[in-house]
């Protein structure tokens, strides 16, 4: 927070400092925005739609609550996330407007609305992968396809793993990764919520006749997931499925609840829970990529690990790939990561 946002806040310079802030908030379109930016971190054009506002008037709005400090505005590609300051509620001032906010936002219907913008977010990607693959799909190579003649290689090294009864690999789609994961663990459960990638993943699994994968057709919450995991996966992987998320951090507390829980014996020696291993994109611009349902431009190691941590989490560490295993498809030329993470008990 620059010096000039201190001094709005707590008053540490001159007295006209502190007066600004009560001149920024005197504005209900203002205090609406900050409710809504303290519910969810929304782009300027959803903020502009839960309002009824035109997104030049939004982002008039949100210029002075930002240079007080107010708000962070974060660049995604083309589009402006706005949300709350972490720090900005402990005034006292900022928290009684933020009060006014959420009461201006739950009479006009805004704040209720956010779930219909999550639920469209959502949408995109459901859509996207409901339909028929097309040409170019059929064409991609994924980093992990043509691994036929080096499967006996792969249940060599998994034979190191401590523990390798199930494995979760959640968003399957064309069922890429259970050309890894079949031969590493006793067990495999693939889920999807879209029937179309399931077909594809069933042909890949005859194909290769793995007689240890399970293909489930289920939301990642769903009841039926849970009773075919027990109690809890070894592992459980997400492979470039945050970034189709509405919200990514709900995802990984879905992932999280999947994983094993450590366990803690009498004599308080820990054994370390279930791995939670997504691999997605570091933050790129590529905005062409929103065509493939994409709703976010990649993820910030440091967002990675926070999500972990909210998730309850432990010990998450983020690394990047190099770009010669990020495969020949339509993102190979993004940067890719992936984080591993540890449930806790």
């Amino acid at each position: 927070m620059s010096v000039y946002n201190r001094s709005v806040l707590d008053g540490s310079s001159a007295p006209q400092a502190r007066w600004e802030l009560y001149r920024v908030l005197a504005e209900p379109v203002r205090l609406k925005l900050l409710a809504l930016a303290s519910a969810e971190e929304l782009a300027i054009g959803e903020l502009a739609g839960l309002l009824g506002e035109s997104q030049p008037n939004v982002s008039r709005h949100l210029t002075p609550l930002k240079q007080a400090g107010l708000v962070l505005v974060r660049r995604e590609g083309a589009r402006g996330l706005v949300r709350m300051a972490a720090a900005a509620a402990a005034d006292a001032v900022v928290a009684d407007a933020l009060a006014s906010g959420y009461a201006l936002c739950e009479a006009d219907g805004s704040l209720a609305r956010i779930k219909d913008v999550l639920r469209e977010r959502d949408q995109v990607a459901r859509e996207f992968f409901a339909k028929e693959p097309r040409d170019r799909d059929e064409r991609r190579r994924d980093v992990l396809d043509g691994l036929e003649a080096t499967a006996a290689h792969v249940a060599a090294i998994a034979m190191l793993l401590p523990r390798r009864g199930l494995a979760v690999d959640a968003g399957t789609g064309d069922g890429a990764l259970l050309d890894v994961l079949a031969p590493s663990f006793d067990r495999v459960v693939a889920v999807d919520r879209s029937g179309v990638q399931l077909e594809r993943a069933q042909a890949r699994v005859t194909r290769r006749g793995f007689s240890n994968v399970s293909l489930l057709n289920a939301e990642l919450g769903a009841a039926s997931l849970r009773e075919h995991v027990g109690d809890g996966a070894d592992v459980v992987f997400a492979s470039r499925l945050l970034h189709h998320a509405p919200r990514p951090v709900d995802l990984i507390r879905q992932l999280a609840q999947l994983a094993r829980p450590a366990i803690v014996t009498e004599e308080n020696a820990s054994d370390i829970g279930g791995a939670v291993v997504i691999v997605d994109y570091a933050p790129h611009e590529d905005e062409s990529m929103r065509d493939e349902a994409d709703l976010w431009l990649g993820f910030a190691a440091s967002e990675l690990a926070r999500f972990a941590r909210e998730a309850d989490l432990e010990n998450p560490n983020v690394v990047r790939l190099p770009a010669a295993w990020c495969g020949k498809g339509r993102d190979s030329h993004l940067p890719w990561q992936v984080m591993v993470a540890r449930r806790r008990h």
